[in-house]
C-alpha cells in the first residue's frame, strides 16, 4: 500500500541534508552588538526594508541592545509598548546585580511580550527574522530573544466565493496561517486536535500545518502525509496546489485524489470524520486527504436539511454529472449511427434543424464546446463585472450568430447549454468533466453507443483502481461497504449517523451524533 513512500525513505536516508532547509550556516551569534550589527548588515545587504536599532540604557549606557526586524511585518506600536518602553523603564529606575545576567532579567522580568523564544546561533536568528518576528540582541550574550510582534496581514475573514451555502457558517479561510487555525480551533474545542507545523521550500520556507484529531485520524495515514511532504523538494511553494501536485497518489489522473476547502464548517466535520487537513501559509485553500470520489456530490447544505431532500439534491448532481459528459457524445452516436432509435417526429425535427450546416455532428459539437470554454475562461480571468457580462452577453450573441449563419443547430446550441449548466453543479469535477467530454465525443464518433459504453467501462476501472493515501478511492461502492452507504448517494438523517466512515480505518469508528437512546442500544 505504502510502496513508493517505503522506497523514498531509503533514499532520504542515504542522502542526509535536507533541501529544505538553507543550505549556509551563519555560525554562532557574536556576543558583541557591534559584530552582530554587522553580520546582520553583511546578510541582510540592500535590503531597504531590513531595520536594526541600537538601544543604550542604564546609567551612562553601559547596556546595549539591537533590535532588528523587517519594516512592515511588526507592529511597532506593540514592539514599542512590549519591549521597548518596559527595558528604558527597567534600566533607568533599577539597580543592577551581578548575580542576574541582563539577558535573564529581560526574558524573565522585562519584556512583557507573551510569545517569546530564543536563538541559539545566527541561522535561528534569520529565521526568526524573515518569518517576521522582532529579534533582541544583548551585548555580551551570545543568545537572542525571538519575540512575537507580527502585525495582522491580509483580508478579514468572509464567505468564500468559490463555496457559496444556504445554510451555515459563511466564515471562509484567509491567506494567513494563524487566522485559519485559530477558526478550527474556535469550532473543535479539542485537546487531541493536533498541529504540526514544518518548513516547505528551500528559498520560500512556507510555513504547512498538519491537522488531525488524534485518536480519530488514522496513525498510518497522519504518519504518511507527515513522510510525503518532508520528501517535497522545491524551491518554493506559493499555493497548495504545489503541494497537491506532490503528494497525489495519482499525479497523471484526471480526477482528484487530494480534497481542497474554503469553508471552516466543512473541514471541521471532515476532521471528525478522521481526515488529515493540510493548511499552508499564503492560501485560503486547505488540503484534505484522504479524499474520495462521492465526496466530490456532498454539499454542507446536505447535512443541515432534511435526509429526503439532500438524497434528492444528490441523486440530481449524479445525473448532471452524467449529463455534462456524455450527452454531446449521445447526441453525436444518434445522429450518426443510431437514426433508428430516434422517434420519427423528433427526426423530422432534427433533419430540419440540420438542413444546410456544413459540419459533421462530431465537428460542430467540438467547435460548440471549445467556443464555450473560450468564453469561460475568459469570464474567470477578466475583472468579475467584466466576466460575467462577458460570459453570459456572449455566450446568447454567440448561440444566435452561429444559429443565423449556418453553422450549428438549434439543437446543438441547447445540448452545449444544458451541458455547461450541468457542469457547473458539481464543481470538484469541472476539470476532468472538461476532458472527458471531448472523449466520449470521439468514442462517440467512431463507434456509437459501443464506444461510449468502453469509454465509460475504462473510466470506471480507472476509478476503482485509484488510491488517496491507501484509501479506495470509489469507497464505499468498490469495495462495498454496507455501513458506509449511509452517506452516499442515499442520505440518512443526521441523529442515525452512528459510526464514522468505516473505510478511513479510524482508531475510535464510534461517532457522539447519534442520540443517547441510540449509544446505550449500541452499548448492549
Amino acid at each position: 500500500m505504502y510502496k513508493r513512500s517505503r522506497k523514498g525513505s531509503k533514499t532520504e536516508n542515504r542522502n542526509t541534508s535536507n533541501d529544505n532547509t538553507y543550505t549556509d550556516t551563519y555560525g554562532p551569534i557574536p556576543k558583541s552588538v557591534e559584530d552582530v550589527n554587522a553580520r546582520l548588515s553583511e546578510i541582510f545587504s540592500d535590503c531597504t526594508d531590513f531595520i536594526q536599532r541600537e538601544i543604550s540604557c542604564g546609567k551612562n549606557g553601559l547596556i546595549r541592545i539591537l533590535v532588528a526586524y523587517f519594516d512592515g511585518f511588526i507592529d511597532k506600536r506593540v514592539l514599542n509598548q512590549d519591549v521597548v518602553h518596559p527595558i528604558l523603564d527597567f534600566f533607568s529606575n533599577t539597580e543592577l546585580n551581578e548575580s542576574r545576567s541582563i539577558y535573564c532579567r529581560l526574558k524573565e522580568c522585562v519584556v512583557v511580550n507573551n510569545d517569546i523564544k530564543e536563538a541559539y546561533d545566527m541561522q535561528q536568528a534569520v529565521d526568526g527574522i524573515i518569518s517576521g518576528e522582532a529579534l533582541l540582541f544583548i551585548d555580551g550574550d551570545d543568545k537572542a530573544l525571538v519575540i512575537g510582534v507580527k502585525s495582522p496581514q491580509g483580508r478579514q475573514v468572509e464567505e468564500p466565493d468559490t463555496e457559496t451555502s444556504i445554510r451555515g457558517a459563511r466564515e471562509g479561510f484567509v491567506e494567513n496561517l494563524l487566522t485559519n487555525t485559530t477558526l478550527i480551533r474556535k469550532r473543535i474545542k479539542n485537546p487531541n486536535l493536533k498541529m504540526e507545523m514544518m518548513h516547505i521550500g528551500k528559498q520560500t520556507q512556507t510555513e504547512v500545518c498538519i491537522c488531525y484529531i488524534k485518536g480519530i485520524a488514522n496513525e498510518e495515514i497522519v504518519r504518511e502525509v507527515r513522510e510525503r511532504l518532508k520528501k517535497i523538494k522545491i524551491d518554493a511553494v506559493l499555493e497548495s496546489g504545489v503541494i497537491e501536485q506532490f503528494i497525489s497518489d495519482s499525479r497523471l489522473s484526471l480526477f482528484p485524489t487530494v480534497g481542497s476547502t474554503e469553508k471552516c464548517d466543512k473541514l471541521a466535520a471532515k476532521l471528525l470524520e478522521g481526515r488529515i487537513a493540510i493548511f499552508c501559509d499564503g492560501t485560503p485553500y486547505v488540503l484534505t486527504v484522504p479524499y474520495l470520489f462521492i465526496e466530490s456530490i456532498q454539499a454542507t447544505d446536505d447535512y443541515y436539511d432534511h435526509a429526503y431532500f439532500a438524497t434528492f439534491m444528490r441523486l440530481l448532481r449524479i445525473i448532471a454529472l452524467l449529463v455534462s459528459n456524455i450527452l454531446p457524445g449521445m447526441y453525436v452516436a444518434l445522429v450518426s449511427f443510431h437514426q433508428t432509435v430516434i422517434p420519427f417526429n423528433l427526426m423530422i425535427t432534427l433533419a430540419s434543424s440540420r438542413h444546410g450546416i456544413p459540419f459533421s455532428p462530431f465537428s460542430e459539437a467540438v467547435l460548440m464546446i471549445v467556443a464555450f470554454e473560450f468564453l469561460r475562461e475568459a469570464g474567470v480571468r477578466m475583472p468579475r463585472p467584466i466576466g460575467q457580462a462577458l460570459s453570459i452577453v456572449g455566450a446568447i450573441v454567440l448561440g444566435e450568430a452561429s444559429v443565423a449563419a449556418g453553422i450549428a443547430s438549434n439543437l446543438m446550441v441547447i445540448i452545449v447549454a444544458i451541458t455547461a449548466v450541468c457542469s457547473f453543479i458539481v464543481p470538484p469535477l469541472i476539470r476532468a468533466t472538461m476532458l472527458l467530454r471531448f472523449v466520449f465525443l470521439a468514442a462517440a464518433n467512431f463507434l456509437g453507443f459501443l464506444g461510449i459504453a468502453l469509454s465509460a467501462v475504462v473510466v470506471i476501472i480507472h476509478l476503482c483502481r485509484l488510491r488517496s493515501f491507501g484509501v479506495p478511492y470509489m469507497a464505499p461502492f468498490s469495495p462495498l461497504t454496507v455501513s458506509d452507504l449511509k452517506d452516499s448517494i442515499l442520505v440518512v438523517p443526521i441523529w442515525a449517523m452512528v459510526t464514522r466512515p468505516r473505510v478511513l480505518r479510524q482508531e475510535n469508528a464510534r461517532s457522539t451524533r447519534g442520540t443517547k437512546r441510540q449509544e446505550v442500544k449500541a452499548k448492549h
